[in-house]
């Protein structure tokens, strides 16, 4: 069949497998066909109007963007997001990958998030008003310290719903069966703060703590870090935090700044960068 055959569709739910399949193979094999497909069908309730688009030869999938929406209320107001979860178009038809980008970003009324975009993916998305979030990263060892009088820090789901309130006991609900995002509070009388983060590799090595999400006293789980810091290695075997003030509101010590941080980026008419952040996305549905 010729290149121009190439049909662009709507990732449905009936293509999820193919879909699966195809980005297993193409883009990362070390996740799980069955990985991928939980990517496809987030965890929280949202009237989405597809998972993404495709391109298809034939019966054959040779393109695929995945997208994951939900509805968040900010500043008192419903806001809809797609966020642009993964992107693999076969070499001999990437004259086709515009295509897809421009159905993706063409749907009205999302706000929209790519907290994981590769190579010139950046400065693609610059080009099509994208802007990056202050990304600034400081890896902090995961040094244990004593634990503030008063002060509890827990991983334990039955905690974790006692504690939460509001929107953040919403994030929990959302976000506890998303393969991955992992929870810890701390507890201090009827304070708490939350932390939602991700278990990450670098140089193949899985053992950094990336943080998605802090609800609740971010001025306690500042004073309780080093308690948190302890409950990361031990519990989780994270040796170190990848660590974004922007993220958790301070910069954990000891720690450097990393020269080369990743980018990660929005395109909203009107959120600003301290909106976002990173729940809700692949980096909370999928370990890689």
């Amino acid at each position: 069949m010729d290149s121009a055959q190439v049909e662009l569709r709507p990732l449905l739910p009936a293509d999820l497998d193919d879909a699966a399949a195809f980005l297993h193979t193409e883009l990362n094999p070390r996740v799980t066909v069955a990985a991928w497909r939980a990517l496809l069908t987030q965890p929280w309730s949202v009237d989405a109007p597809n998972r993404g688009f495709q391109l298809r030869l034939g019966d054959r999938i040779v393109g695929v963007y995945a997208a994951v929406y939900s509805e968040r209320e900010i500043d008192g107001e419903t806001r809809r997001f797609c966020n642009l979860a993964a992107f693999c178009v076969l070499d001999e038809h990437r004259g086709h990958s515009f295509r897809v980008m421009r159905a993706v970003l063409g749907q009205k009324g999302f706000e929209f998030t790519d907290l994981s975009p590769s190579g010139n993916v950046v400065a693609l998305n610059e080009r099509l008003g994208f802007e990056r979030l202050d990304t600034a990263t400081v890896l902090a060892l995961n040094v244990p310290g004593p634990r503030p009088r008063g002060v509890r820090v827990s991983g334990d789901p039955a905690v974790i719903e006692h504690v939460l309130r509001g929107a953040d006991a919403a994030v929990y609900r959302d976000h506890r069966r998303a393969a991955a995002a992992r929870h810890v509070v701390v507890a201090s009388g009827d304070e708490y703060a939350y932390l939602v983060f991700r278990k990450d590799r670098r140089k193949g090595i899985p053992v950094f703590a990336t943080p998605l999400y802090v609800g609740g006293d971010r001025a306690l789980l500042r004073r309780a870090w080093r308690a948190v810091a302890a409950h990361l290695l031990v519990r989780h075997r994270l040796a170190a935090t990848l660590a974004e003030p922007r993220v958790l509101g301070f910069a954990p010590a000891p720690g450097r700044p990393l020269a080369a941080p990743r980018a990660k980026m929005f395109r909203s008419k009107v959120l600003t960068a301290p909106q976002i952040d990173y729940l809700y996305s692949e980096l909370a549905l999928l370990e890689w």
